[in-house]
């Protein structure tokens, strides 16, 4: 089903390399990604994660959410679908 997860309050610091590593104590990592604004090009404070199955997904929300990384406590969820906006 969902193998993706919303880590929110990320540090601005935070590259897609150290996100992976964190995770990857959890579990097996597929893809990790944390948005940039178009314009200004500064990251915005969240990412996405994708774990290689539901029970690492699981483990990983289980594990780290409240988790501090660079000063900051991560949040960590299941993704909600992308939908369309107007």
């Amino acid at each position: 089903m969902n193998n993706k997860l919303f880590v929110g309050n990320l540090s601005f610091k935070i590259e897609e390399a150290e996100l992976q590593e964190v995770f990857s104590q959890t579990g097996s990592v597929l893809s990790v990604s944390i948005p940039t604004d178009k314009y200004t090009g500064k990251k915005r404070g969240f990412g996405f994660v994708e774990m290689g199955s539901e029970e690492d997904a699981e483990q990983a929300i289980k594990a780290l959410n409240g988790r501090a990384l660079a000063g900051r406590e991560m949040s960590v969820n299941l993704a909600r679908p992308k939908t369309r906006q107007p």
